[in-house]
């Protein structure tokens, strides 16, 4: 992935809401907080907003005199960095160290190990298929 996109908790929980609603004011972004118990000032939401605008990963449009924003990132794609860099950080590149430190370090149902294993089936499957090509 060309891009890194390394958020804290708080810049994830303003993103999580505009790509649940698809678009929000700092208004709606901030009473929606306030409904998942984070007291934050206004201002600190719009800041945070604004901060995020300058990352690239949020845009916005004005409406009046509002700002009406939207996630220019989806969930997967900042996923999907974020774990890219805790498995080059912590397990030092190795996919495997992190998918052992997860499955021995944490009570896993049997139906995600079934669903892991078919996981690594398909990946096996489509490794194959690349190597007769």
């Amino acid at each position: 992935m060309s891009e890194s996109h390394q958020l804290s908790d708080l810049q994830l929980g303003l993103l999580r809401i505009l790509w649940d609603r698809g678009e929000a004011t700092a208004t709606d972004v901030h009473t929606a907080l306030l409904e998942q118990d984070r007291e934050l000032a206004p201002t600190t939401v719009s800041t945070m907003l604004s901060r995020l605008e300058k990352k690239g990963t949020v845009t916005h449009r004005v409406e009046g005199r509002q700002f009406i924003y939207r996630a220019l990132v989806t969930e997967d794609e900042v996923r999907r960095s974020m774990l890219s860099r805790v498995t080059d950080y912590f397990f030092g590149g190795d996919v495997s160290a992190l998918v052992s430190h997860l499955v021995v370090d944490r009570d896993v149902d049997p139906d995600d190990v079934a669903r892991l294993k078919q996981l690594l089936a398909q990946r096996s499957g489509d490794a194959e298929d690349d190597d007769d090509v």
